[in-house]
């Protein structure tokens, strides 16, 4: 093409004020870069939304706390806030991060923090209650009925704060053992203090094996669990780690899962909101893709997506 033809042809294409065709006959600048900074701003936004969504979740786990010794010296002369490790490698095998959430202290006279609870369940995704002490008669209005029973209510005290923060910040908890039990006890739910005295016929649910004592579990008809785990069966075999149990159900829980025979409470859930389970048996201790003991991933996997689905 010739200079010449090059110039009837760009005359052509723009009209008789000399912009292109291909604008409206309205348009002005202003209108123009109107539009070029919008679509620049859609793009910024589709980018940061995919930034966020492509973020790894962010999992709080309660913290356990070793309380001093009387007479003791050096470390176990301190309060220590710790988790075991298992919870957290079990987490994470999804590829999220983990972070344990330490109580908080206002009102301390050496560290004083303005950080409350309710921040970490602003900032975090979800919330994982790990196993641990026995959760204290008192936070459900009982007395113990021995004193190695009593159990530790000054966990109870900052779990029970830490689960309304997340339940209120729409974000779901799921309870392991002691975890499960405090669920349905801040639902003003109670517990067996002890499940060989309290229900003489039961089986075993604690033994000097720890994780390696087991027996078997059934979904009631209507489980969400038994959805979960479809492909498992209608029962499935746990590791028993725990002498306290699930007696009276808390406000707006369902049993979804019992062991068997005895029918002790092995699993519950808060209807109410998208996600809160608790699991009387350790998850931890199953081995993924494993062929005796249950595969929990579906779980956990359930309990993420909710967690991702909420985190905005």
């Amino acid at each position: 093409m010739t200079d010449e033809e090059k110039r009837r042809t760009d005359r052509r294409q723009r009209d008789r004020h000399g912009n292109p065709r291909y604008l409206d006959p309205g348009e002005t600048i202003f209108s123009l870069w109107g539009r070029v900074l919008a679509a620049r701003y859609r793009r910024v936004a589709a980018s940061l939304a995919s930034r966020v969504m492509q973020r790894p979740l962010h999992i709080g786990i309660s913290a356990r706390i070793f309380h001093p010794e009387a007479g003791a010296t050096g470390l176990r002369s301190k309060n220590l806030q710790y988790l075991e490790e298992s919870i957290a490698h079990w987490v994470m095998t999804r590829d999220v991060l983990v972070f344990m959430i330490p109580t908080v202290n206002t009102e301390g006279l050496i560290h004083p923090s303005n950080i409350r609870l309710s921040h970490y369940a602003e900032h975090l995704d979800g919330l994982v209650l790990q196993g641990g002490a026995d959760v204290s008669p008192q936070s459900y209005a009982e007395t113990p009925t021995r004193p190695e029973w009593s159990g530790d209510p000054a966990r109870d005290r900052y779990e029970l704060e830490l689960l309304r923060e997340f339940i209120q910040a729409g974000k779901p908890v799921l309870g392991i053992c002691r975890g499960c039990q405090l669920l349905n006890v801040a639902f003003g739910g109670t517990l067996y203090q002890d499940i060989a005295t309290d229900v003489p016929d039961a089986m075993a649910h604690v033994h000097d094996d720890y994780d390696r004592h087991r027996h078997v579990i059934h979904f009631p008809e209507g489980s969400s669990l038994a959805r979960m785990l479809k492909s498992q069966g209608s029962q499935a075999l746990v590791n028993s780690i725990h002498h306290q149990a699930v007696k009276d159900l808390g406000r707006d829980m369902v049993v979804e899962a019992r062991s068997s025979p005895d029918n002790m409470v092995e699993a519950i859930r808060y209807t109410k909101a998208p996600f809160v389970m608790g699991l009387q048996w350790h998850p931890e201790f199953h081995r993924a893709g494993g062929v005796e003991l249950l595969d929990c991933t579906a779980i956990l996997d359930n309990f993420l997506r909710v967690a991702r689905e909420t985190r905005f």
